[in-house]
């Protein structure tokens, strides 16, 4: 029996689910979520591996206007994987008006010699006429297919990976069959404790709120985590702590109980809060925290 593989690139505009789907397809959360914009600032790579198969999914940050330098390299990351893989998915919120964002996007696509799929999530909160009305709507933009699928709900998942399959050939097996993300442990630690900041804090502190972990101990039956919150201001850093520590307390409980689960022992996370003035417009200050420089065409 042959074994087919590929690399599928998953892009939109933020808070149309790209993340919710990512987890969906490779049966496991890899990658955080949040019903604040831009969630999503690295490109996270998620392995759905089966006996015949092996799919290669790449969650690209929600292409936007971008404000600081950080924005800037979110589009790149995201404008890179519009070449090099075999097929993208360009994910839509059905419940969101055609807006100039999703033209920009349209523009983008323009000069992509690869086969799209547009895929028009969150059809569960939607009517069959809205649905109807969506594909309509986009039917003249030459997709490879337009499929509605919720994400969140499970609905014609099964459907959008046989259709990919179908695109794939014959290739070989890139990842161990048990893996389902390529990212070292520390990343995917500070994403998880970033999403707790972002369930928890006020609207202006997760655009301007980094985690970087600093170090991770092994010791027999536990892990000891410390890790730092990086903020822009001096009043943002209260926030975070919150009246005599009371959320930073809370970010840490919320973010150890789910360490835990994936680690599958006990946990001892440690977080600072540190002010980094305009962090997001430092080119040194974001290639520490591995926000790079992409190039593309």
């Amino acid at each position: 029996m042959s074994f087919k593989s590929g690399f599928i690139s998953i892009i939109g505009r933020p808070n149309a689910g790209k993340s919710t789907l990512i987890n969906r397809l490779v049966e496991q959360k890899i990658a955080i979520v949040s019903e604040k914009a831009q969630t999503t600032r690295d490109a996270i790579i998620g392995v759905r591996t089966t006996d015949e198969s092996q799919l290669i999914f790449i969650d690209t940050p929600g292409i936007h206007k971008p404000k600081h330098q950080l924005g800037d390299r979110m589009n790149q990351a995201s404008y890179a994987h519009f070449k090099g893989v075999d097929l993208i998915y360009y994910i839509i919120d059905g419940n969101e008006p055609f807006g100039k964002g999703d033209q920009f996007v349209l523009d983008r696509l323009k000069t992509v010699k690869l086969p799209i799929y547009l895929l028009i999530n969150k059809v569960d909160q939607m009517t069959k006429d809205d649905i109807l009305e969506k594909i309509v709507q986009f039917s003249d933009y030459n997709f490879t297919e337009i499929i509605p699928i919720s994400a969140l709900q499970d609905d014609n998942i099964d459907k959008l990976l046989e259709l990919s399959l179908g695109l794939m050939e014959e290739g070989p097996m890139f990842y161990p069959k048990d893996q389902v993300s390529a990212y070292p442990e520390q990343f995917i630690y500070a994403e998880i404790i970033r999403e707790k900041i972002l369930k928890l804090t006020e609207q202006e502190i997760p655009h301007s709120v980094a985690v970087t972990i600093e170090r991770i101990v092994k010791k027999k039956g536990s892990t000891l985590i410390d890790a730092v919150i990086l903020v822009d201001r001096d009043s943002q850093k209260g926030m975070v702590i919150g009246k005599q520590g009371s959320m930073l307390k809370k970010i840490g409980t919320m973010a150890r109980g789910e360490l835990e689960t994936m680690i599958g022992e006990p946990v001892f996370l440690q977080s600072y809060v540190r002010v980094e003035k305009n962090w997001r417009n430092r080119a040194k200050m974001l290639n520490q925290l591995g926000y790079v420089e992409t190039e593309y065409e």
